[in-house]
């Protein structure tokens, strides 16, 4: 069952926004002639101009770039692209020569060492005015614009420039045809608007239409910062498709906007591989529950196939050494097992928790080796409070108040008398108290201690004499103290007077079920239980979780009262069934992936999420999850390949438009997108050119003679990547 979001995503791509008019000079002519006699009026010229800006386009007009400005990444796999917000901007002229849908603009790609004046890929330019430029005040071939086109206000107007040497702009700029494949428009808003589908597709909104130019060329695999050009290649048609080779001394182009960024070493291992080997292992064998894998013990003697099932069920075989100094070998589980843990028998109730490790030990008498898994975690627990010295401190100031309050509850049992919480801590008499104060305007209080004298002595003989004739301090022995404790009145009492000091314990004792605390050794014993590059399912052993609370409360148990007394504080809440652990390279590498994980086919989000180490993450869910998907996080739209060097091919037609069709090309190559590249080592795409193109290739697959430009877009579309696991 696939899992994807069930957010729809709507984007909508056209061709391109070619205008009534492209920008330049036009004329307009009239000629009439009379059909009757042959004759004809003069023929009227009209010249007018359509103004655009041609040598620098509005700051405002650029929406987005990607990769963003002074970014870095491994971005070896993707081709950079710029959002323009003027949506017919890249049509606005034309190109002599060349088709209406062709721009005159179009993206470049530079590494270091390859811009004469920009070795370092740093951005650097030429800022000239539109004079220097035509009379060629710099280095390259300044480009062929006849000076009538060139407006009178425009000759002193500053532009940017770079100078592209004539054999790297051979190598690298894109032909007219590829010009127009790589330029396309994108309907409005954010790639998540929601949009109604219907067979009568409504026109575009031209207010949330964008134009997007992308580049023909990706960055290094091998790293360093690149440079990226909005060239304008108007006057430079010559030189597009070969028609003439560019001059030695290069050209001296005008670059509309530049950003920069460094694409770090790309090891060729991306997202798409890393979870694609979680799902089937090196051996193709995938084994998803938390356990070392062993061999089927079928048909083997009894001691084989019950190592066999132990180790299967998540308990690892490690060296034991018994009290006596013998050395053995036990089985040892923690509290993550791979199959869900018999619950335990409750406590009996005279016992209401473990009172030592070895209590904790599980003979397995027919095989003479010990499970030590119980007994571990009580060891643990005790290790954990005489660790903290904050937890022993407020583990011995609550047992210190709690002798005191149940003596108080108990003795005044013992004299017929049932009392109340607020008795027990004072607060009935400091209301009483405060009640008096404020009685009949405090005149009250000042008469009752005018004759305090006298009734204070009769009252301190009274309470004398009451203690020789037997009060409750002889009444409360330890006896009727346990015996109190096991009622549940007096346990309702007793935790609500002893509340402020319950609550650090309470607080503390509630992070053992979130396993916050258990090193990681105790949570995964045995490496080969999560190898690396590795995704494992699990469950939690309340029992477990029990034993290490136990462990922790032995700690400072002087008598039998204060083992009672703990049954105050072990209201313990039990872990989060579900567990699923993560170790990978994912987790450090790509921070912001998307996990969801399901219950049927609802979401179930984790109540703790903890990193160990630096690739390993823990992530407890309240309930058993069934599936759990990792989707590569969103970087907005951008185009290029996957990390299998494939592309997402998607349907082009109504209805279902964007469908995926399945991976292209199909040949299970090393490197499959490697022959749509130009020969040459520059790492450019070859669109639509001579030899092995893409968009030729992509034609046929679905079989149309020519992609248009938003259908190749569709294709080219760099989806996120999906995996999807699910538990055994």
């Amino acid at each position: 069952m696939n899992r994807i979001s069930s957010v729809e995503h709507r984007m909508r791509l056209f061709d391109h926004r070619i205008p009534a008019m492209s920008a330049g000079r036009h004329e307009i002519r009239v000629e009439q002639s009379l059909d009757a006699t042959g004759a004809s009026l003069p023929t009227h010229r009209q010249l007018f101009d359509v103004r655009e800006l041609r040598f620098e386009i509005a700051a405002t007009s650029v929406q987005a770039c990607y990769p963003l400005p002074g970014a870095g990444g491994s971005y070896g796999q993707v081709l950079p692209h710029i959002t323009l917000d003027t949506a017919a901007l890249p049509w606005l002229r034309r190109l002599p020569g060349t088709s209406r849908a062709t721009p005159w603009m179009a993206l470049l790609v530079f590494r270091e060492d390859e811009l004469p004046g920009d070795p370092q890929a740093l951005g650097v330019v030429d800022v000239q005015t539109v004079r220097q430029l035509m009379n060629g005040a710099l280095p390259g071939q300044a480009p062929h614009i006849l000076p009538e086109f060139i407006f009178d206000d425009e000759w002193e107007r500053a532009c940017t420039t770079i100078r592209v040497p004539g054999e790297l702009f051979a190598a690298i700029a894109p032909t007219a045809k590829d010009m127009a494949a790589l330029a396309h428009l994108r309907e409005g808003g954010p790639p998540d608007a929601t949009h109604v589908r219907s067979d009568d597709e409504p026109e575009p909104d031209v207010e949330e239409l964008s134009a997007v130019v992308v580049a023909n060329r990706f960055p290094s695999v091998d790293g360093g910062m690149h440079v990226v050009h909005l060239l304008s290649f108007d006057g430079f048609e010559r030189y597009l498709d070969g028609a003439s080779a560019p001059p030695s001394a290069g050209l001296r182009m005008v670059s509309l906007w530049s950003w920069t960024f460094e694409s770090v070493y790309d090891t060729g291992i991306g997202f798409g591989d890393l979870a694609h080997n979680l799902a089937t292992g090196p051996d193709a064998r995938p084994d998803l529950l938390l356990r070392r894998r062993v061999p089927d013990a079928t048909g083997t003697e009894p001691a084989r196939r019950e190592v066999a099932e132990r180790l299967r069920a998540g308990s690892a075989a490690l060296p034991h050494v018994l009290d006596s100094g013998e050395r053995s070998v036990a089985f040892y589980r923690g509290p993550l097992t791979a199959q869900c843990a018999q619950r335990l028998p409750p406590p009996a109730q005279e016992r209401t928790r473990l009172e030592s490790a070895g209590e904790a030990l599980i003979y397995l008498e027919e095989h003479g080796v010990f499970d030590t898994g119980y007994a571990a975690a009580f060891s643990l627990g005790r290790q954990l409070c005489l660790g903290d010295a904050e937890f022993r401190t407020a583990l011995m100031e609550f047992r210190k108040a709690a002798r005191s309050a149940v003596r108080r509850v108990v003795g005044q049992a013992a004299l017929g008398r049932t009392v109340t919480a607020g008795e027990v801590s004072g607060r009935a008499a400091h209301e009483a108290f405060d009640r008096l104060l404020t009685a009949e305007s405090g005149h009250r209080i000042g008469r009752i201690l005018s004759t305090a004298g006298a009734a204070a002595a009769a009252g301190r003989r009274t309470r004398r004499a009451g203690t020789r004739s037997g009060g409750t301090e002889g009444l409360v022995d330890a006896a009727r103290l346990r015996a109190g404790v096991a009622q549940i009145h007096t346990r309702a009492v007793l935790r609500e007077v002893l509340a402020p000091e319950l609550e650090p314990v309470a607080a503390w004792l509630g992070r053992l079920p979130m396993l916050e605390m258990v090193p990681f050794e105790h949570l995964v014993p045995d490496e080969e239980m999560l190898p690396v590059e590795s995704l494992r399912f699990a469950y939690t052993d309340p029992g477990w979780v029990r034993a290490a609370v136990d462990g922790a409360l032995s700690v400072g148990v002087g008598h039998a009262l204060d083992s009672d007394l703990n049954a105050l504080t072990t209201q313990v809440a039990e872990p989060p069934p579900g567990v699923l652990l993560l170790r990978s390279d994912l987790v450090p590498n790509w921070p912001k992936i998307i996990m969801t994980a399901f219950r049927g086919d609802d979401v179930v989000e984790p109540v703790r999420r903890a990193v160990y180490g630096h690739d390993v993450l823990l992530m407890l869910y309240p309930q058993v999850i069934d599936a759990f998907t990792m989707a590569e996080p969103p970087q907005g739209l951008h185009f290029g390949f996957s990390d299998i060097g494939t592309i997402e091919r998607r349907k082009i037609s109504r209805p279902d438009v964007g469908r995926p069709l399945g991976e292209f090309p199909e040949d299970p190559a090393d490197d499959r997108f490697a022959r749509f590249l130009r020969p040459g080592g520059h790492d450019v795409l070859n669109v639509d050119g001579t030899g092995d193109a893409l968009l030729p290739a992509l034609s046929r697959t679905h079989d149309v003679e020519r992609l248009t430009s938003a259908q190749f877009a569709l294709q080219m579309i760099k989806a996120p990547q999906f995996q999807e696991f699910t538990r055994p």
